[in-house]
């Protein structure tokens, strides 16, 4: 683990604190701004699949969650409705994930989100290592899915299918 340096973006030093304190193995990474998710996976030095995007889930008016889906993948909108027993839930737009989470999208993470909003992580997340977003842009950090689950108190459940390829 690499220690902080004194120029960390503020939410990078609270999504590490908030990672130190959960007690688990993590290695921190650090990559210039990239276009893509393959450009991320490649600064990372890890495949695409590893990548886990915390995903902000609007399921009513103040009401949100984070979903952990793994880059080659995405969430099955039919699959989360089922689980969580709601016929609507919308992804909010920048301004309300910032308010909502204290990151701005592509640094989001649930570790150091100003308000603690409930975690679900796609079934494929257990077992490997990933790579989650560190709070700020160009930062990542590696763990155990399954012990960032646990950290989180993640529920588990089948919620992502196969990303379909982009015309």
């Amino acid at each position: 683990m690499d220690h902080e340096d004194a120029a960390a973006a503020p939410g990078e030093t609270r999504a590490r604190e908030a990672i130190e304190r959960a007690e688990i193995a993590f290695a921190v990474t650090r990559h210039g701004p990239v276009r893509s998710l393959e450009e991320a996976a490649a600064g990372r030095g890890v495949e695409p699949r590893d990548i886990v995007k915390t995903l902000v889930v609007r399921r009513a008016e103040d009401d949100f969650l984070f979903v952990l889906v793994p880059g080659d993948r995405e969430i099955s909108w039919p699959k989360l409705r089922a689980l969580l027993g709601v016929k609507r839930m919308s992804m909010p737009d920048a301004t309300t994930a910032l308010a909502a989470t204290g990151y701005e999208r592509g640094t989001i993470t649930p570790f150091g989100a100003t308000t603690a909003w409930p975690v679900i992580a796609d079934e494929t997340v257990v077992g490997r290592a990933i790579s989650i977003g560190g709070g700020a842009h160009g930062v990542a950090f590696t763990a155990d899915g399954s012990d960032v689950i646990r950290a989180l108190d993640a529920a588990v459940a089948d919620v992502t299918e196969v990303s379909r390829p982009r015309a």
